[in-house]
């Protein structure tokens, strides 16, 4: 039954009655494919058709249901005139109105001298009450009288079409085997999964987020992921691979020639990583640290490590620049034996065909590059690491592919400068063992952070002025690219004419719409110091160090998410020198805007920062997850559902230490799911 179940819920739409391509294909622009995705589309609001009106009574310009007897039709023979059906009750007399309804239909619907119950909004005409085109007609007034759902739909499917079909839907919905311990279900009332889908589109239930069947689908669907991501990491731990044998004088040696102390973090971090490049199960973890926590240096370590077991390793950035700059940084601590190339998609064609066969004939120990190092036509002859490098947000999907390009002897790390809550860390990164480096290096100063009205430019102007006569450079991050009339921003191509008038020929902009080549260029100049000021969008917001720049404006401030003010701020105070970033905002500005402007001042702490940042701006929005294309939740919210995901995690641990048979867990997964991995792991 289970499985009869879970592949009707995810049959096709047309299989419902009265819905055919067209109606489908409307849906499909809602993102719904399904009928449980039909589920999900939860009403915003409702109208009470409960109650009736008398005609006297009618209001203006709202949604009314009335009981009256029709009584006389007029028909005009000119085309585009209304039908118009002549209506009265016992205290007076309004009219029904139809633009292109067959008379047929009309006689069918509104038979002369019998009573019907219609509802619509109300509009006067000539002194005289009407309704145009009522929704909702029926001799039998149990089918009107009733609250009736609103939903956000698509053009060309009306409200009484959309509950027609969602009602068919809950009232033909399989019975699905109940999947929880009866001690779970005591936490929601022992609602089952049917009851709880049939109260969630109640009417009188919008909005009931702490009600049992609400928190009971919520936990669903946190369980599930939860239950996926286990499956994964469990099936990971079962390849048996090949382990790397090294000791610790490799990276004693190269620590010590360093001109910093590691922290205790990354030292915690490195040891984490060691211990699962010397197992025999294969390593798939996520380096998580705050803008310049010293992540690199870490990885590149654990690099050298798998180098000196006689195995290859491929290092994967986000652009050219970081992986070289990744590159220069691995010459310059490596033993010179270490044979170190870099490959790009600008790389010279006989170049890359070297590269190929060098890297085919283990001639090669670590190669650095963007995307480019992963192409098909690349093959190792003994990769044992896989690093990818910041932005890569990957979906579960992606990483497990990831994962088993490399072979079983190859182990995966992942790092990201994005620090986020717990609880999407346990969301988004559940199939990973995790590492985390929270730890700033001692002699990194902090970066002083002030907010500044954008009337007093001219101070900033001045204190621009004298950085740049002190060698220092700047970077201005404006949030869009081009002037809006419709959205009051400042734009990066007006500010970089401005600017180039006070500053002659020492101002760049870079933006989103530059051209990649160019894109390498502006930044190789900027790292050169042959640009002063670099004025830009929030594509600078990760990854590469420039030393020398030492300040950041951000205009609009208040535009952006605190989370990414923080990423942008982290692009100064790489060097030795002191860093200042300047938040500009307008004079008016919402209680919002100025907690978190204020929240950014107060520390500079990237994980604190982030659970701000998710209380004020909820879950999927946080650092632009919902436009990296990241699985959200439909229900369930990391802020107000925290105990939730507390329990689903406290569960699946519990599950993994008694090793639980997940079979009757199937439908669950299946459903909410609804991806390839699944098809592999269950």
């Amino acid at each position: 039954m289970a499985n009869n179940t879970y592949k009707y819920l995810l049959s096709d739409l047309k299989n419902l009655k009265g819905v055919g391509s067209k109606t489908a294909n409307l849906l499909k622009r809602k993102k719904i494919n399904n009928i449980f995705d039909i589920i999900w589309k939860l009403p915003k609001s409702y109208t009470d058709r409960t109650k009736s009106t008398k005609i006297k009574d009618l209001r203006i310009g709202e949604i009314q249901t009335i009981t009256l007897v029709p009584y006389k039709y007029n028909f005009p023979r000119i085309r585009n005139l209304p039908n118009r059906i002549l209506c009265k009750d016992d205290t007076g007399e309004m009219d029904c109105v139809f633009f292109n309804s067959y008379e047929g239909y009309i006689k069918k619907v509104l038979p002369l001298n019998k009573e019907v119950t219609i509802s619509g909004k109300i509009g006067l005409y000539k002194n005289k009450y009407q309704i145009t085109n009522p929704k909702y007609i029926s001799d039998d007034v149990s089918l009107i009288k009733d609250k009736h759902n609103r939903y956000s739909l698509t053009d060309g499917i009306s409200e009484k079409v959309y509950n027609k079909i969602i009602n068919q839907i809950l009232m033909n919905i399989p019975r699905l085997d109940e999947w929880h311990e009866s001690e779970i279900l005591k936490r929601f009332k022992n609602i089952s999964w049917n009851d709880s889908i049939i109260e969630l589109h109640k009417p009188d239930n919008i909005g009931k987020y702490k009600s049992n069947f609400y928190e009971r689908l919520a936990y669903d669907e946190i369980l599930a992921s939860f239950l996926v991501h286990s499956e994964i990491r469990k099936k990971i731990k079962k390849i048996k691979k090949q382990n790397k044998v090294f000791n610790s004088n490799y990276e004693n040696n190269i620590i010590s020639k360093l001109d910093f102390k590691l922290t205790k973090d990354q030292k915690k971090s490195l040891n984490e990583i060691n211990q699962d490049l010397k197992s025999n199960q294969k390593m798939f973890r996520l380096l998580q640290g705050d803008v310049g926590s010293g992540k690199t240096i870490v990885s590149l370590l654990a690099a050298y490590n798998v180098i000196k077991s006689g195995f290859q390793v491929a290092v994967m950035a986000p652009t050219e620049i970081l992986a070289k700059q990744h590159f220069k940084l691995a010459k310059k601590i490596f033993d010179k034996n270490i044979r170190i190339e870099i490959l790009s998609s600008k790389s010279e064609y006989k170049e890359k065909k070297i590269i190929t066969k060098k890297l085919i004939d283990n001639k090669i120990d670590v190669i650095f590059g963007t995307h480019a190092i992963f192409q098909k036509k690349i093959t190792f002859n003994k990769l044992g690491l896989i690093i990818i490098d910041e932005q890569h947000k990957f979906g579960v999907n992606q990483r497990k592919k990831l994962s088993d390009k490399g072979g079983d002897n190859c182990d995966v790390l992942l790092m990201s400068a994005t620090p986020i809550p717990r609880t999407l860390t346990m969301t988004i990164y559940g199939d990973m063992d995790l590492s985390i480096i929270r730890e700033k290096p001692k002699s990194r100063k902090e970066v002083k952070t002030y907010s500044k009205l954008e009337s007093k430019i001219n101070d900033i102007l001045k204190f621009i002025k004298k950085e740049i006569n002190n060698d220092n450079q700047v970077f201005w991050v404006c949030p869009l690219i081009e002037e809006s009339k419709k959205i009051d921003h400042s734009s990066a191509i007006k500010k970089y004419e401005f600017l180039e008038k006070k500053f002659p020929n020492q101002v760049a902009l870079l933006h989103g719409k530059t051209d990649p080549y160019d894109k390498e260029i502006i930044l190789g100049k900027f790292l050169n110091q042959e640009i002063k000021i670099l004025v830009s969008t929030t594509i600078i917001e990760v990854g590469i160090d420039f030393p020398n720049a030492n300040v950041i404006i951000i205009e609009n401030a208040n535009k952006f998410g605190i989370s990414q003010l923080h990423q942008l701020r982290g692009r100064v105070g790489r060097g030795q020198k002191q860093s200042t970033c300047i938040l500009m905002f307008k004079s008016s500005l919402s209680e919002n805007a100025k907690k978190r402007i204020n929240i950014l001042k107060d520390s500079t702490d990237g994980f604190k920062i982030s659970e701000e940042d998710m209380k004020l701006r909820g879950f999927g929005d946080i650092l632009g997850f919902k436009q990296s294309g990241m699985k959200m939740f439909k229900l369930a919210d990391p802020v107000h559902n925290s105990d939730l995901f507390e329990l689903a995690e406290k569960q699946i641990k519990q599950m993994e230490k008694n090793n639980i048979d997940i079979s009757k867990y199937k439908t669950l997964m299946k459903l909410y799911d609804q991806a390839d991995v699944i098809n592999d792991i269950v």
